[in-house]
Parts: structure tokens; sequence; C-alpha cells
């Protein structure tokens, strides 16, 4: 899975969990890593820079202050930034509603438009957006979240079609539910509920997800573009 020269790969939402495993993951290939984060000190032994995905000047802000560390423009964009809102329908507001798409899915707009400029020059490119087994199969109480992971199917189907030609592909992993810290905390009848819809028997490993991502990015998968691929156990096969 080596490519010939390491590329310059940024990582939206790169501090923790499934990002910095796919941060991390890239670095061990031997690419040249940026994360993005919103606050705080960024991970040891990782280069970052802050942004903001619901503002397109912090977007492009970002881009340019990675640029300037790269030599040069974003090869690998991973869109992973996102957020939650989680409530029942009837009492989802308008703003939780707003909020989580703007983040998830106009986030990961506004960065593949941006990241778009420099793979066009280069003739060559992978934008690889984070959604979810929720964006597929649906979820209780997530309506916002669901909608902005199945919105970004089309995102990156329609960036497939315009810039397919340039030697740039857009591809979808979707994760199901990965072994992180947010998983932990669950009650362990939460917990054997879950693992009994899941034909594998067990939650993924963020690293599971970022050996997934990493193969997508690579010139061996030059020919997948427009794909969504599920890393969930077999949760939502199917969907």
């Amino acid at each position: 899975m080596a490519d010939t020269q390491p590329r310059n790969v940024l990582v939206t939402g790169g501090n923790r969990g499934i990002g910095l495993a796919i941060a991390r993951a890239f670095q061990a290939g031997g690419d040249h890593v940026i994360i993005t984060h919103r606050s705080g000190e960024p991970p040891e032994g990782l280069q970052a820079v802050t942004c903001e995905v619901t503002d397109t000047a912090s977007v492009d802000q970002a881009f340019a202050a990675a640029e300037e560390i790269f030599g040069g423009p974003v090869e690998v964009l991973v869109a992973n930034a996102g957020i939650t809102r989680d409530t029942l329908l009837m009492r989802m507001s308008d703003e939780d509603f707003d909020t989580v798409i703007d983040t998830n899915l106009a986030g990961a707009f506004r960065c593949a438009r941006r990241a778009a400029t420099g793979m066009i020059r280069k003739r060559r490119g992978r934008i690889i957006l984070i959604s979810s087994v929720v964006g597929l199969y649906g979820s209780p109480g997530q309506t916002n979240y669901a909608a902005s992971k199945a919105g970004l199917v089309g995102l990156a189907r329609s960036i497939s079609r315009e810039l397919g030609g340039r030697g740039i592909t857009a591809n979808v992993v979707a994760p199901g539910f990965i072994d992180t810290e947010m998983t932990a905390v669950l009650p362990d009848e939460q917990k054997k509920a879950y693992l009994a819809n899941i034909p594998a028997g067990r939650f993924a490993t963020p690293e599971e997800v970022a050996s997934v991502v990493r193969f997508v990015a690579s010139d061996d998968a030059g020919y997948i573009t427009g794909a969504v691929i599920p890393v969930d156990g077999g949760l939502g096969m199917g969907h």
C-alpha cells in the first residue's frame, strides 16, 4: 500500500478518536501530516493548524497555513471533523439541526472546495469524507446527524463526476460503532444491545478505520471513486 513519494495529508478534527488514529496511520506510512483542531494543544508528534469548519475564512486560513508548512498543496484531504446534538425529532430545535448540518456536511464541503484548488493544479488528489453507519442505516434521536452523514454520499459522488477526469477521487468511509472513549463509558446493557446487532460481534478499533482510509488514499485505490465503504462489522449491510 506504500506510495512512491510522501503526500501532504490534512485531517480535519484529527486531535482525538478516529481522526487521530487516521493521522497517526498516515504519519507511520511516511506521509507529511497536519491535523486541524478548534482549540487546545495538538497531540504529541503531530503538527496542527486551528480551523473552524463552519467558517469559510477559517478554512481558507487553515489551508494556507498548512500549505506553507508543507511547501505545497494538500494532496490528501480527510474530512473527519464532526459533532452530534442528539435528541428526538419532536424536541429538536432548528439550532440543533442547523449546527450539525453546518459542521458535518457544509464543513466537509468547504474543506473539499478549498482542497480541490491545489489538487486540480497537480492533477492528482484524494478526498475522503468520514461518514457513519447512521447516515445509511438511520438512528432514532439522530435525524440531524444521520442527514448530515448521508449528505456526504451525494457530495462525494458529485465531486467524483466533476473532478474524476483530473486524477482526483472522492470516497466515503462509513464507520460503525468504534471502541473509543465515548463508547467505553456506555452502560453494559446498552453495549450488549448494540453488539447484538453487529454480525462481527464486537466494536471496531479506530486503527481499523484508519487502515481503510489509508488504503482509499493510496495509489492502489486510484480507480475507486464515488464509493461508500462501510467499516461496521456488517451492521448496516445492504444500506
